[in-house]
């Protein structure tokens, strides 16, 4: 499975929100690959607001203050 982490530098929220991905990676088998939104003009315009967010296959499960529970359920 893969999932895609949407986030930017110098962004308290997404560090502890990556934080909360990788232990859920502790006990869901997943990829994820970490995209910086200000690498892309179309990218930070969808999700300069939401960010950090989590995405798979096109849908987004869950963005801003993550939680683990939440995430958990989505990706099992």
């Amino acid at each position: 499975m893969k999932i895609y982490f949407y986030s930017k530098p110098d962004c308290p929220l997404c560090d502890e929100g990556l934080s909360v991905l990788k232990l859920v990676q502790e006990d869901v088998e997943f990829d994820f690959e970490i995209i910086n939104i200000e690498d892309d003009d179309k990218i930070h315009e969808k999700y300069m607001l939401m960010i950090p967010v989590v995405e798979r296959d096109g849908k987004v499960l869950q963005y801003g203050n993550l939680d683990y529970v939440t995430l958990l359920e989505a990706l099992q």
